[in-house]
């Protein structure tokens, strides 16, 4: 007789799932809270001029962008080729620059005010005019703190 049973039908042990819900949903967390998405699409098209002193933005929650350029390929034939202002996701002219201020000031909490900043995302062939348009309105509406996008120039 002995002591070790080697005949019968050895089984696999059941594989224990209990954590992998939480595994799962820890990285669902973690990749929800590291992935940006993006805001806007742009309907016009810009390249940034090239800049000496240049700063990052501080606070881009308490930031709203206005995108000056010219219409993309798919939108041309709609807005026609000249220099357009988007903002958000809408192609306006330039007094309507006021309402959009407004509205974005009025979703800021009220600590967030004070750092209100418009920043401006234009071409480098952007006409002075349609620029100096937009400021005017900004100056209106009290957005004084603008900042301009550009690139850093390659040192040589």
């Amino acid at each position: 007789m002995s002591r070790f049973n080697k005949g019968g039908g050895r089984e696999m042990p059941e594989m224990n799932t209990s954590s992998l819900p939480d595994l799962i949903f820890t990285i669902l967390f973690f990749f929800m809270m590291v992935t940006t998405m993006r805001e806007v699409t742009l309907q016009v098209k810009f390249e940034k001029p090239v800049g000496t002193q240049l700063e990052k933005l501080a606070r881009k929650s308490s930031t709203s962008f206005i995108y000056i350029g010219q219409p993309t390929d798919a939108l041309k034939g709609q807005y026609g080729s000249s220099h357009r202002i988007q903002l958000n996701d809408r192609i306006l002219e330039a007094p309507q620059v006021y309402d959009f201020v407004m509205e974005e000031r009025g979703e800021l909490a009220e600590a967030d005010k004070p750092f209100y900043t418009v920043s401006i995302k234009a071409d480098h062939h952007t006409p002075m005019g349609i620029i100096t348009d937009v400021k005017q309105v900004l100056r209106k509406a009290y957005a004084l703190k603008i900042m301009y996008s550009a690139n850093k120039q390659q040192e040589k």
